[in-house]
């Protein structure tokens, strides 16, 4: 039997075994690289996956795929760098090992069902799903950062929604804004004495759970007791592995107003970032955003583009672009959501610097916008022709509009060399010579700049 077929019908059996959301998570991507000496390779995205199948879920694929293939064989998991580089890629290292009337503190709208999936932030949903899945045991401390509105806190809570459906932990979440609220309380003295019953319920609110989440830890910066308290709070829970989850708008190594003793756990365990959402991750967005929404089928894909193009850096920002634009329309007698209407809606909701910062980041993403494809093909080494002659139309404009020296649009082009740019700047002006419809094509994207 072809090995493809063979995998294939060994993950649609493991399919019904295991929930949608674990299959898509850690066993549609994989493949089946080869068999050799009785060992099946199978490859994988990125080393969680790999720690996750060889760990947890290795003996469902054995007896899975004897089953299909009538025989016993032994399972290694490998990511495709390896496979390509031929290296070998340690995945052991990657982590280290009641109150009465308690509340989570969770918000059950933010799952990982809902939270909408991009290059950009993959990784970080594929390893807060190992965490949910064995909190304490995977990797701990969990410290996430991305800037505001990239979604941090939905995965936060998607993560505690999903230990606490699938087991009987106790789940705490809380912003640090309320960890030092909370602090700040049970150092106030009565009648000039120390709060003793106050101080209890503090620790045992915060020491009794099995999982701890602290959302935007750098508003613990500049408050040293408040970060002793942490310290203590943090050493107790993970000295009992249990799990300690941290969001932060910087990299540990980047809290500065934060002791070295803190940021140095941080780092105890495995640090994700979220990145900005490419141009594609923004689209899905806004689809997912509008699913059920009365209006719906009047967003066309003009308006979604126009939309996605101006909101690259806030997700919330793209959900407030939709009401605003919805809102306008009411307003406006019902009347049809075209480009035009949706820009007028908008035109004091986008930042202006969007349009005036870099204007070489305007021109490429209207060149992929109409092209269909994202900014990071442009900048990429991909030469296929549908993304190399957006990308010489990019570098045209950006040259004979734009007036940029040669060197500077080819860093912004990923690198590229200057006689690069001066090639691709030549064969556009050469075809729009030659061709009085390519011309009218890319005047037609120079009106939209």
């Amino acid at each position: 039997m072809d090995n493809k077929i063979l995998w294939d019908n060994c993950l649609s059996k493991i399919k019904e075994e295991v929930s949608p959301i674990l299959f898509e998570t850690w066993f549609e991507n994989t493949k089946l690289h080869n068999i050799e000496d009785n060992k099946v390779i199978v490859t994988v995205p990125i080393h969680v996956a790999k720690k996750m199948l060889s760990e947890n879920y290795n003996d469902l694929i054995e007896e899975t795929f004897t089953e299909v293939s009538g025989s016993n064989f032994k399972f290694e998991y490998k990511t495709e760098q390896e496979i390509e580089e031929n290296i070998k890629i340690d995945t052991n290292n990657l982590g280290v090992p009641s109150v009465s009337n308690f509340s989570s503190n969770l918000n059950s709208n933010y799952t990982f069902d809902n939270y909408i999936v991009g290059e950009s932030n993959k990784f970080a949903k594929m390893t807060a799903m190992a965490v949910a899945e064995k909190p304490g045991k995977m990797y701990n401390p969990l410290f996430i950062y991305a800037k505001s509105g990239l979604g941090k806190t939905h995965l936060m809570h998607a993560i505690g929604n999903y230990i606490k459906e699938h087991s009987n932990n106790r789940v705490l979440y809380v912003t640090c804004e309320k960890f030092v609220s909370d602090f700040v309380e049970i150092n106030m003295k009565v009648n000039g004495e120390t709060n003793i019953n106050a101080v209890e319920i503090f620790k045992r609110k915060y020491r009794d759970v099995d999982v701890l989440l602290i959302d935007d830890i750098q508003f613990l910066g500049n408050r040293v007791k408040t970060q002793q308290e942490f310290f203590n709070t943090f050493n107790e829970l993970y000295d009992k592995n249990k799990q300690i989850i941290i969001s932060s708008d910087s990299s540990p190594d980047d809290l500065k107003l934060l002791e070295e003793r803190l940021t140095t756990r941080f780092n105890w365990g495995i640090t994700i970032p979220i990145e900005q959402p490419d141009f594609e991750l923004r689209m899905k967005i806004i689809d997912n955003k509008l699913d059920g929404h009365i209006l719906k089928d009047e967003f066309s894909k003009e308006v979604k583009e126009y939309i996605a193009s101006n909101c690259t850096s806030d997700i919330r920002k793209l959900e407030g672009a939709i009401t605003r634009v919805t809102a306008y329309a009411t307003m406006m007698g019902g009347s049809n959501i075209t480009l035009e209407l949706a820009s007028e809606a908008l035109k004091d909701f986008f930042v202006k610097s969007i349009v005036s910062k870099n204007k070489i980041d305007k021109i490429q993403q209207i060149v992929a916008n109409n092209y269909n494809i994202s900014v990071d093909d442009l900048k990429s080494k991909k030469r296929n022709a549908d993304i190399a002659i957006p990308r010489q139309i990019a570098m045209y404009i950006c040259r004979t509009h734009l007036n940029e020296p040669l060197q500077k649009i080819g860093i912004e082009f990923g690198g590229k060399d200057h006689t690069t740019v001066m090639h691709s700047v030549d064969k556009i002006s050469n075809k729009m010579k030659e061709n009085p419809k390519f011309a009218l094509e890319i005047e037609k994207i120079i009106n939209k700049i």
